[in-house]
């Protein structure tokens, strides 16, 4: 039986979905990361065949792979974007295979029109198409350039906040993070951030947001700043797009996203501040699932079928 494999790929971990030709999900499965900006085109591949497999394996019957899309973090210019899917092309010789950013996923699932989507997981960035159909990106440079306001920066600003400050609330914030990452001690924990930055700081946010929850004054100012550099994302987007003063919808998705009230509170503030007539909701989207039917959806106009 054919079937169509959708993949959300980013810095900590790659989740695929497979569909058949009627669009019903078949199965999912997990696996490790595939942004190949953060560690690499093969290990990109590595994880996008492990998700695969994985996906296989779960259906009883065999599976032919007709077409993959792999919605991916990490492929926002053209020559990585190429690069990725040649080696894609080599990995399923036999398949269709299409390299989508994580960016245009979430867009191609927002309504018709003028739409922005503000994306803010592990990496954070955002991507908006005018009236007319024009899209344009901001953001999505990874940690290196950017990534303000990703889990990545708020991670990386909690260690360094607590580290600096003898507040009682650094104090229990520092406490909950050593717990949470199974650390004895500072200098344990910055060796392992050290060799691996990516499974040390996004793992921090869901500290910081409960913390921020539960009224911790130091993880309430960290998410603030971290809203406010999601929104500028947002705002530096709008410089291409003027959308400034439409009506029009703006959706937030990411990791981060819905995991904390004050967080999602803070983030609507800024931009609504920004962006006074737009509507903002939390895109609840399937991204994996998004691009797999993107893959049927070009397997069957390469076919002719409908």
């Amino acid at each position: 039986m054919d079937c169509f494999l959708g993949f959300d790929g980013g810095g900590t971990k790659t989740e695929c979905v497979a569909i058949n030709a009627s669009g019903h999900i078949l199965s999912r499965a997990r696996g490790p990361a595939s942004n190949p900006t953060r560690i690499g085109f093969p290990a990109a591949l590595a994880g996008i065949t492990q998700a695969a497999e994985s996906a296989l394996r779960a259906v009883e019957s065999p599976l032919e792979i007709a077409a993959l899309c792999a919605g991916l973090a990490g492929t926002g210019t053209a020559e990585s974007c190429a690069q990725m899917e040649q080696l894609l092309q080599q990995g399923f010789p036999h398949s269709l295979v299409a390299v989508r950013t994580d960016l245009e996923v979430p867009l191609s699932a927002m309504p018709s029109g003028a739409a922005i989507v503000l994306i803010a997981g592990t990496g954070s960035a955002a991507v908006g198409r005018d009236a007319s159909g024009n899209i344009r990106r901001a953001g999505g440079l990874g940690p290196a350039t950017g990534d303000e306001g990703s889990a990545f920066a708020i991670g990386r600003a909690a260690i360094a906040a607590v580290l600096h400050d003898d507040s009682p609330a650094a104090s229990n914030l520092a406490r909950q993070i050593l717990r949470h990452l199974g650390a004895v001690n500072w200098a344990e924990l910055d060796a392992r951030a050290v060799a691996h930055a990516d499974n040390i700081y996004p793992r921090v946010f869901p500290v910081v947001a409960a913390a921020a929850d539960s009224g911790n004054p130091l993880a309430q100012s960290l998410l603030q700043s971290a809203a406010e550099d999601l929104a500028a994302i947002a705002e530096q987007l709008d410089s291409s797009l003027q959308l400034r003063e439409q009506a029009f919808p703006l959706g937030k998705t990411g990791g981060t996203v819905s995991r904390s009230q004050f967080f999602d509170q803070a983030i609507d503030h800024q931009l609504r501040l920004r962006f006074p007539n737009a509507v903002i909701t939390a895109l609840h989207l399937d991204p994996a699932n998004v691009a797999a039917k993107i893959a049927l959806q070009l397997y069957q106009q390469q076919n002719g079928a409908h």
